[in-house]
């Protein structure tokens, strides 16, 4: 699996909105990233 391809900046704001470790978003699968940023969005609404 290779890593996914955001700048440093975007993976620590998606690490605090998140509330998860820098490296697990780094090392987490594109798909479950993409779900949990418009599960965030969702809330947002």
């Amino acid at each position: 699996m290779k890593p996914l391809q955001i700048s440093p900046e975007t993976a620590v704001k998606l690490a605090k909105k998140l509330k998860l470790p820098l490296e697990q978003i780094l090392h987490m699968p594109q798909h479950v990233l993409i779900q949990k940023m418009m599960e965030l969005d969702k809330e947002k609404n």
